[in-house]
């Protein structure tokens, strides 16, 4: 078959790839989609049992840190767009081992950069997207919200190594010429999250009765965005963006994180069939996180105005399907846990 386009999407294994994967492995069958994950602790190829088998739908277990490789994906399947989800994300990982993250989010950006400068000289029908997040503009008070024009600002070494690979990837559009986008997101959520983060790392441990870490008092101020709003909005930015430019996604949805935990204890009260306040009693305060950003806020004006999208999920809607969806799936929860998940590749892939 002749495809139109030859996307390979980086870290398609992990909660926001395997969405965005699924999504258009399924929307445009006129594509080629190119999985390629390192499958690290957060990469779960179980995630996408559904369309591991459709025909225009190819996964490959690769490093992108390890440009021999990855070059020999850009060789075989002639690849001619990238979307780049693959990084390390979670900031307390990172006030921990500052150096992996520098090595997958800047490293990995620029080894996937050069790649696509050396195999695509500078055509315009080739496009590189880089996926980041709102984390590197810093933190606001409590008026105000995160532009496109926003000087960049941050504070933990996850932001940092984000910044950093943003910042490369804007050099290599003016230096070399290369066709890039870039989009900076608010906080995701949605199911097939790995339960560290904080909603459905709250959901486990109510569902297991343990306590609800909350940093500090609670709070710190997030904009919430479903995973398939986000999703969408890639979308649209991959068929309609300008190169060159940047995009703020956000789920115009801001609350504070003791408020949205509270949220949660209520839904899973009555999904549990328990007391009422009964979860609220798990919450409890610990020390709050070394540099910890006291508020995002985004504004994507542009990306609506511009582009014509804007974000259809109702959070508490939003949430309780992802509630549903924890305690439909146990089982997947409890393998991501247990580390059983990994076996999945070589039960799934090994000698295909």
């Amino acid at each position: 078959m002749e495809y139109k386009k030859r996307i390979l999407i980086t870290g398609g294994a992990g909660f926001i790839g395997s969405h965005l994967v699924r999504s258009f492995v399924k929307k445009y069958p006129h594509y080629l989609i190119v999985n390629i994950d390192k499958l690290t602790y957060a990469g779960n190829l179980a995630s996408l049992e559904d369309i591991k088998d459709e025909p225009n739908y190819h996964f490959r277990k690769v490093d992108i840190c390890d440009g021999i490789k990855v070059s020999e994906i850009f060789e075989e399947f002639k690849i001619d767009h990238v979307i780049h989800c693959a990084a390390e994300s979670h900031v307390d990982r990172s006030i921990i081992n500052p150096l992996e993250f520098v090595q997958t989010n800047v490293v990995g950006t620029v080894v996937l950069l050069n790649i696509c400068k050396n195999f695509w000289n500078q055509k315009e029908s080739h496009l590189f997207y880089h996926i980041s997040t709102d984390e590197v503009y810093g933190s606001l008070g409590e008026s105000g919200k995160f532009l496109e024009t926003t000087p960049y600002d941050p504070r933990s070494p996850y932001s940092s190594s984000k910044a950093s690979s943003d910042h490369f990837v804007r050099a290599y559009h003016e230096t070399f010429k290369l066709s890039t986008v870039i989009s900076n997101c608010s906080n995701n959520y949605g199911p097939n999250q790995f339960p560290e983060k904080l909603i459905p790392l709250c959901i486990k441990n109510i569902i297991d009765k343990k306590p609800l870490p909350i940093y500090g008092k609670g709070d710190n101020i997030r904009d919430w965005l479903f995973v398939l709003d986000h999703v969408s909005a890639i979308d649209f930015i991959f068929h309609k963006g300008t190169t060159g430019e940047t995009y703020n996604i956000g789920g115009d949805n801001e609350w504070r994180n003791i408020d949205l935990v509270r949220a949660l204890c209520r839904i899973m009260d009555h999904r549990l069939n328990r007391k009422k306040g009964e979860s609220e009693q798990l919450i409890t305060f610990v020390k709050d996180r070394q540099g910890h950003d006291q508020r995002y806020s985004i504004d994507f004006t542009k990306l609506n105005k511009e582009l014509g999208w804007k974000p259809n999920a109702k959070f508490e809607q939003g949430l309780e399907e992802t509630v549903d969806w924890y305690l439909q799936n146990q089982k997947w929860v409890n393998d991501v846990i247990s580390g059983e998940y990994a076996n999945y590749y070589q039960v799934q892939y090994e000698g295909r």
